[in-house]
Formats: structure tokens, sequence, C-alpha cells
């Protein structure tokens, strides 16, 4: 009796942080379910899911992963790090390396690397500059991720829903970027971050330099399939086979709970569209407003499945992309990357997760504003 009660106790554990830790999956499901009353499941549904994005999204991620275990990140930033005279500018060197990875590694994988390399090269300093560098570091990851089609999942989905070329794309994210950068740099710039001598930086490992070439290779044509200069069922199928070759245990490192969020929040557009007057309400409300009902909405409900719902009701793709990037500001929960960033600060010795939660605040406020504020203006 005692053991089948440690067992329900033990599994009622792991479905409560399930829920903890897929939130967004869960109300995807939810919605999804919802949707499927009044649209009942069809051979339709099947059309609804943008496999070319799901597709890539996995190369993309197969590839990161195995550079990442290759070493080739955190040996780059120590090797940047070492070079920086002091706290404060360690601290920048650290920032800028998320805003820039971010670009090509995309915003989580940029903060799951780069946050508890911080935290340790940092274990002496006072906890309220190791919190802001993580929250700096949260910031420029999401405006650092914007620029480029693989720098976010909701990049790579809107290039692919609206067919947009590499040059209109870049020529709508570039200015915002480069607005993000210059703020950071700022923010960093004009902190009181110490000036004190740089602590020790440990030794790391050695670069495995042949699996960090083979998952180059795989990032390359994974980048070829985005810009629709290779088929994308072919790069997955060489993707799959590399890596079932390479290295399978890859596998478990992907994050399939995001892959089955898009596939729920498709259903949810699809069977949203298919309804006459929703699918007029909804695309009153956007006319002329994409930009505000974006950021908007990403506070609410993330960035992500902001972009994959408002998508399916307008074709001014424009302000809905610099809105759904700039809205990644804000709330803990406008990104997803923002709560890894918490996590992984939660779990340092120290750490303090009220002050946490209003530095991130107070900053994220403030970049929003600026950059929400310019865009509102501009677009």
């Amino acid at each position: 009796l005692q053991a089948e009660r440690a067992g329900e106790r033990r599994l009622k554990q792991r479905l409560l942080d399930f829920v903890k830790r897929e939130p967004v999956l869960l109300v995807s499901a939810l919605l999804a379910l919802v949707s499927a009353c009044f649209a009942p499941p069809s051979a339709a549904y099947l059309q609804y899911i943008d496999f070319r994005t799901l597709g890539i999204l996995f190369c993309l991620m197969a590839a990161v992963a195995g550079l990442s275990g290759a070493g080739v990140f955190v040996v780059a930033a120590r090797r940047l790090s070492a070079r920086a005279r002091h706290v404060k500018s360690l601290s920048l060197f650290l920032t800028l390396l998320c805003f820039l990875s971010a670009m090509l590694i995309t915003n989580d994988v940029a903060l799951i690397t780069f946050v508890p390399l911080t935290l340790l090269l940092l274990e002496g300093l006072e906890q309220r500059h190791r919190i802001f560098v993580v929250v700096m570091e949260t910031v420029a990851a999401n405006l650092g991720s914007m620029l480029t089609p693989v720098g976010n999942p909701q990049n790579l989905y809107l290039y692919a829903r609206y067919g947009i070329g590499a040059g209109e794309f870049f020529a709508v994210t570039a200015p915002v970027w480069a607005a993000g950068l210059l703020l950071t740099v700022l923010a960093v710039g004009l902190s009181r971050l110490p000036r004190t001598p740089v602590p020790y930086l440990p030794a790391s490992g050695p670069i495995s330099r042949r699996t960090a070439l083979f998952y180059g290779a795989v990032f390359l044509l994974s980048l070829l399939a985005v810009f629709r200069l290779l088929p994308w069922w072919l790069v997955l199928g060489a993707t799959v086979a590399a890596v079932a070759v390479a290295d399978r245990r890859l596998f478990r490192s992907i994050d399939y709970s995001l892959f089955a969020t898009f596939v729920f929040f498709f259903i949810l557009v699809g069977n949203l569209g298919s309804l006459p007057v929703v699918r007029d309400i909804l695309s009153r409300l956007l006319a002329g407003r994409e930009l505000p009902v974006s950021i908007l909405a990403s506070q609410a409900v993330s960035n992500v499945p902001a972009a994959l719902l408002l998508s399916g009701f307008t074709e001014n793709w424009k302000p809905l992309l610099v809105g759904v990037n700039i809205g990644g500001l804000g709330t803990l929960v406008a990104s997803m990357a923002s709560l890894i960033s918490l996590r992984l600060y939660a779990r340092a010795p120290g750490a303090r997760g009220g002050r946490y939660f209003l530095v991130f605040t107070a900053v994220n406020a403030v970049f929003l504003l600026v950059l929400g504020g310019g865009a509102l203006l501009l677009l």
C-alpha cells in the first residue's frame, strides 16, 4: 500500500512538473481541442500544418545541438572573455555574444549556452550585478535573434508562410535590430557594473573538430533549405540519416514539445479560418493594427503562438513580423527564451527570484517602450 501511494505521489509530481514546464503546449492543445468542436477533424487538418517549417526547424535544432556538444560555443565564449579588462567589459562581451549568436543559433540556444557560463564567471559578484547581466543577456538574445529567418521559430515560420524574399526580410528587421543593438550597448555601458579585475577564467576543453565540421555542414545545408536553394525534404532526410549514423543520442536533445505546440496552433488557426464569422472579426481587428495587436498578444501568449495565430488573418506581414519580435520583450511569458534564463538563474546559489523579476520587468519595459514606440511611429 505504501509503495502504491509513493508511486501515486511520484506520478502526481511528474504531472505537476510537466504542467510547469510546458504551459504553452498544454494551452495550445486545449485551444485546438475546443476549436475541433466547431470544425470537426478531417483530411483538411493535414493542409493546415506547415511541414516545411517543422522540417527545417528540426534540421536547425539538430545542427545547433551537435555544435554545442562539440564545445564550439563555450570555447569561443571563453576565448573572447579572456580579452576583457574588467567585469564591466566582460559583461558587455557576454551580452553581445548572446545578441550576435542568437542570429544563427536561436535565442533559446544562445541563453542555454551562455547564461550558465555567465553565472560561473561572475560567481563572486553581488547578486544585483549578476541579475542585471543575465537580464541583459536575455533582452539581447531576444533582440539579436530577430535579424535572420533562422534566429527564432516565429521568424522561420513567417518567412515561409508569406514567401518572403531574403532582401525584403532583412530590410524590415535590420533597422529595429540595429536600434536594439545600440540600446543594448548603451544599457550595459551606462550601468553601474564594477570595473574590478576579471575573475579567474577556468580552462575550457578542446573542440571536437571532426564533430564541429560535421554539424557545421548540417547547419549550412539547413540554411540552404531556409533560403529555398535546396528542397527542405531532401535536407531533412539527409539530416535524419546523418544524425542516426553519427550520434543517435542527439535526437534526445530536440525540443519536440515545440513541434507539438506548432501543430496545435496550426490546427487552431486552420479551424478558426474555416469559420466565416471568426475570420471576419479577426481580420477586421488586425486591419491596420498588426503591429500593436501582435505586441500585445505576445505579452499574453508569447510571440511564437501570437505569430502562428495572427498570420492566419492578415497578409500585411511587415508590421506583424516586427511586432512579434519586439513583443518578445515585456512580460516573462512574452518569449519562452526569457523563462529559460529565469530557470537557469533560479538554480544558481544565492538566487533571488523576486529581485530578478523586478529587474527583468523594469529593463524589458524600457526596451519595449522605446523600440515599440519607435516602430509604431515608423510603421
